[in-house]
């Protein structure tokens, strides 16, 4: 056996620490998920008032801070019975809709892709026959001759100089690169045009929430009022309030998110994996699959509103969705048995998220170290379960859900990608399946977006401005003890906050995040995560110490661990590791 540590594992948010048993054929036959840096947000949060909560919990991570934003506020209004207005909630969900486009397409190109697309092949494409490529698959406006040809120029000055910039961190030339010189240059360009992109989809966020990455929220509603008064667009008291001069730039921004995506994302998805279907066979591992639910059309009080129903998938069945209760102390439990982590009970017992415990306790190698000790404590994550089973979330957890629960449009999406793929439905479980159910949802969403703003608009046509409630704003309407959840389906999976108040303040604060689900270590049943279960799953490394294999599927979730802080040397310079021994 040999041991492959990749450390960290790049191109992620925060620090993830991956160690891997190769077999003498190649075969990876175990795997370890490592999270190695701690979040202490819930130690922070004690004591304090719950109507702040949502700021800091916002900082556990550096991506998503939105939807922790809101998981917060949802967990103190259903701790509280708190009932928000409708337009409140249609503005959440305009505001998750655009997280879910731009992290997922930014997931896609600047994270992602680079796994499957060898950047420094695009220098021996034709412009010429890239340009008829991309006309072939979609009608994007800019797919010219001189648009990949002026490409071609700008990565040219990156290779020639040795520094590669934004591609670093590349295992180019590796054998299982397979997309021809045309399709890595036409992958090249839309990357580029996708950070140009990105910067007018987080427009909404900084309309509805004042800024971003950390828009503000606010118990009981949104701290964004709205204006139907015509001179608000020229200025007054009410220039300030999102007014008809900031729907129609809404209006703008979702026809531009629409276009990329139907233009650019879903073609390009589809155009990669066609080259790699041996993906399409390896990276499941576990066959459960779970959703929270999410994007309310009347409140999160009325789960048959919801577009993303709440559920969990057990090995592979589509034909049996099995209810979830979050609350049901015998359904969602955290086991700390490898984490660094203390029970008070015992390593071996598994909590509630409303009796769960954040007790530090560090027990593995004084770095550096070369490996992990994986028979006992080995990752901050803690090892999440469902009824007792480890569950995956995320993209590919909600189109699964979707389309066992017979949403059309989902299944309609579906059946055109695996049809044009030439691939059966249980193409879906695996590495690949997972990238494009993630492409396949941004669609989803992005279609969506304009019926939300339709209802949002009529709304205010009617009369209804009102985008928060003050009835339990006063702590002293709150009763001596509260404790409630505030979920929802983040771009990267189910995320839950836990929050148990006390006298009107936190008494306890959990958070239980997509990647804690998917990234956690093995339970003490011995029972794998997410990544490690997927890691197991029919891989195979052909250059052990260029573990391109282990970047595909671990990046095909999304990674996002704890608070995205990162591992430097004394010089400042990041480091990257992989070692074979």
């Amino acid at each position: 056996m040999t041991r492959v540590v990749v450390d960290p594992v790049t191109r992620i948010e925060g620090h993830l620490r991956i160690e891997a048993e190769r077999a003498n054929d190649g075969n990876i036959t175990g795997a370890w998920s490592s999270g190695t840096m701690v979040r202490g947000i819930e130690l922070i949060l004690q004591g304090r008032d719950p109507r702040d909560a949502w700021a800091f919990a916002q900082r556990i991570c550096g991506v998503c801070t939105l939807v922790h934003g809101i998981a917060s506020v949802r967990a103190v209004e259903d701790a509280l019975g708190y009932k928000i207005p409708p337009n409140a909630q249609l503005i959440r969900n305009l505001m998750i809709g655009a997280q879910y486009v731009h992290d997922h397409v930014m997931h896609f190109y600047h994270l992602h892709a680079l796994d499957w697309v060898d950047v420094v092949s695009a220098l021996s494409a034709d412009p010429k026959a890239t340009s008829e490529l991309a006309q072939s698959i979609s009608g994007y406006a800019k797919s010219s001759p001189g648009y990949f040809s002026d490409t071609q120029k700008k990565l040219k000055t990156f290779v020639e100089a040795g520094q590669m910039g934004i591609f670093a961190n590349g295992y180019y030339g590796h054998p299982d690169y397979k997309l021809p010189a045309e399709a890595n240059l036409m992958a090249v360009a839309h990357y580029l045009d996708a950070l140009e992109w990105q910067r007018d989809v987080v427009q909404i966020h900084t309309i509805f929430g004042g800024k971003n990455p950390h828009p503000n929220f606010l118990v009981g509603g949104m701290p964004s009022p709205i204006s139907n008064d015509p001179s608000s667009a020229t200025g007054g008291s009410a220039a300030t309030a999102a007014n008809i001069v900031a729907f129609g730039q809404i209006r703008d921004i979702i026809k531009r998110m629409r276009a990329f995506v139907d233009q650019v994302y879903v073609p390009d998805t589809l155009a990669i994996a066609s080259f790699y279907p041996e993906w399409f066979g390896r990276g499941e591992g576990l066959g459960n699959f779970m959703t929270y639910g999410d994007f309310p059309a009347a409140g999160m009080d009325d789960p048959g509103s919801w577009l993303i129903p709440s559920g969990a998938i057990l090995d592979r069945d589509l034909s049996r969705i099995h209810e979830i209760d979050l609350k049901d102390p015998s359904q969602v439990q955290e086991f700390v048995g490898h984490s660094w982590y203390d029970y008070e009970g015992g390593k071996n017992i598994g909590l509630h998220p409303y009796d769960g415990e954040t007790n530090l306790n560090y027990t593995g190698p004084q770095p550096p170290y070369e490996h992990l000790d994986v028979q006992g404590s080995y990752s901050w994550l803690k090892a999440p379960r469902w009824k007792g089973h480890a569950m995956e979330v995320g993209p590919l957890a909600r189109v699964l859900m979707l389309y066992a629960s017979g949403h059309e449009p989902t299944q309609e999406l579906a059946n055109m990608a695996l049809g044009k793929l030439n691939a059966p439905i249980d193409a879906m479980f695996s590495t690949l399946g997972r990238t494009a159910a993630r492409t396949l949802e941004t669609k989803l969403i992005a279609d969506q977006m304009d019926q939300w703003l339709d209802s949002l608009l009529a709304n205010i046509k009617g009369g209804d401005l009102a985008v928060h409630s003050e009835e339990l704003w006063d702590p002293s309407t709150w009763p001596k003890e509260a404790k409630g959840v505030g979920f929802m389906e983040a771009p990267r999976g189910g995320l839950a906050h836990y929050i148990v108040i006390k006298d009107k303040k936190i008494d306890n604060y959990q958070a239980v995040v997509p990647s804690t689900w998917n990234a956690g270590p093995r339970d003490p049943s011995g029972q794998p995560g997410a990544y490690e279960a997927a890691l197991m799953d029919n891989h195979q490394l052909a250059v052990p110490d260029q573990p391109l294999e282990i970047q595909r599927t671990i990046h095909s979730f999304d990674p996002c661990i704890a608070c995205a802080v990162h591992v430097t040397d004394p010089d400042g310079e990041e480091l990257m590791q992989v070692k074979v021994s």
